[in-house]
């Protein structure tokens, strides 16, 4: 018998075994990446005539992405569709009323005065199905029309705290 035909002792660890099957398995991995290369265009360095992932953005894409991934796409338009107030109330309501918050889907407008602010009450129904229409159903369920602010008697560093109030002041 041949030195190569002899039996070979048993490796009792299996690191022979071990050692072998991990080359087979490399040299296959090998020959299927080569293939694949092979298979596949490389991929191009720069950006072609069509538009690409690594193209730059614009911000206002940017900035859509980023509004529509927080969620902040309803307070967004409910505030754009409030700047064109005067659109919405029309212009002789804009000069006498303004928006002055947002919140849970009711809008609180403040007017100049009592006579103002109950006009505007008088068309709030309106106004609702007019900004629920141009933002999408329920963005908008209620319209609180506040009167002027009335006037702080808390004034300079002598005032009364929780004091009496101006009492006969308009007599």
């Amino acid at each position: 018998m041949t030195e190569s035909q002899q039996p070979q002792e048993h490796d009792a660890s299996g690191l022979d075994l071990a050692s072998t099957v991990a080359k087979s398995i490399a040299e296959q991995s090998r020959r299927r990446r080569l293939r694949n290369k092979m298979r596949q265009p490389a991929e191009p360095q720069a950006s072609g005539a069509r538009p690409d992932d690594r193209d730059p953005k614009l911000l206002s894409e940017a900035m859509d992405r980023l509004v529509e991934s927080q969620g902040w796409a309803t307070e967004v338009n409910v505030h754009a569709m409030l700047a064109r107030w005067g659109q919405l109330v029309g212009s002789v309501n804009a000069a006498h009323s303004q928006p002055e918050s947002y919140a849970d889907s009711v809008l609180t407008v403040r007017a100049e005065s009592t006579v103002w602010a109950a006009s505007l009450r008088s068309i709030a129904p309106q106004l609702v199905a007019r900004l629920n229409e141009e933002l999408g159903q329920g963005t908008v369920t209620q319209v609180r029309v506040l009167g002027p602010a009335g006037p702080s008697w808390k004034k300079g560093r002598r005032s009364v705290r929780d004091g009496r109030g101006p009492r006969d002041t308009y007599g």
